[in-house]
């Protein structure tokens, strides 16, 4: 299978192909049953590789708002790092201040307010930078931010593993242990690499805002309660969009396991 990020970076060329949860999943609607899958990760561990558990970091920026610019460039340079998943959301909340922000959408904000009540934080803000769900810091914190990650890379879960199908239209997602309350499956379609912006109005009027791995779509696809499923893709709307995969906790937002086709 080629196209998944996993420890080495976004983009990354290949990984060794399993072909084990999608075919599996298939042979379950076959037979009609789920119980030789329902095992815990480690069982399989004899057999196959660790799981690779990438680190998803979210960036919440505006081009209308000030300090979000070194909080775009730190959030590009972590971006080129191995095992990193970066994501870049527009929000619109400086848009009173002249300018509308080109990249924004209305559930972007819903994702960055979905936060704010899981972290039970008083206000919204931008920059911010959310850490595989789990924490939350300031943009402008680029070593705070590069020394989170590093931590959240060290750390340990055994999540299911993903697989997307050769053809590029399904997920699957492997069996595991769910979190409380399951888990929310999410396909990000974002555009890999950097955009430009140049800003007319506003605090940044004349810059030229940059911006790395834009998401331009955010699709819930299903719910995962810890038995293998396989899950449909959304069309891509453009030939250089790539999508995430994000497995998330519905209560606290945690994100288990994200992988890039």
């Amino acid at each position: 299978m080629s196209g998944v990020t996993g420890r080495g970076g976004l983009p990354i060329a290949a990984m060794t192909p399993r072909g084990w949860i999608i075919g599996t999943v298939c042979a379950l609607a076959l037979v009609g049953g789920v119980a030789s899958l329902a095992q815990p990760v480690g069982a399989r561990s004899s057999v196959h590789d660790a799981p690779v558990e990438p680190v998803v970091v979210e960036l919440f920026t505006a081009q209308g708002c000030s300090g979000c610019p070194h909080a775009n460039r730190a959030v590009e340079a972590l971006a080129e790092a191995p095992g990193v998943i970066a994501l870049t959301y527009a929000v619109g909340y400086w848009d009173y201040l002249g300018w509308e922000d080109t990249f924004a959408r209305p559930e972007f904000e819903q994702r960055q307010r979905a936060y704010q009540a899981a972290m039970r934080l008083r206000n919204i803000y931008t920059p911010q930078v959310v850490i595989d769900g789990r924490q939350q810091m300031s943009g402008a914190e680029g070593e705070a931010i590069e020394a989170a990650v590093e931590v959240e890379g060290q750390r340990r879960v055994f999540p299911p593993e993903v697989e997307f199908r050769e053809s590029g239209d399904a997920v699957g997602i492997g069996s595991g242990r769910a979190p409380p309350g399951g888990a929310e499956i999410w396909a990000v379609a974002f555009v890999p690499g950097p955009q430009t912006v140049t800003v007319q109005q506003g605090d940044n009027r004349g810059q030229q805002v940059r911006h790395v791995n834009v998401v331009r779509r955010l699709t819930r696809l299903g719910e995962w309660q810890g038995r293998p499923i396989l899950l449909d893709l959304p069309e891509a709307v453009g030939p250089d969009e790539r999508v995430a995969v994000l497995v998330q906790a519905t209560g606290d937002r945690r994100i288990l396991t994200a992988a890039v086709h």
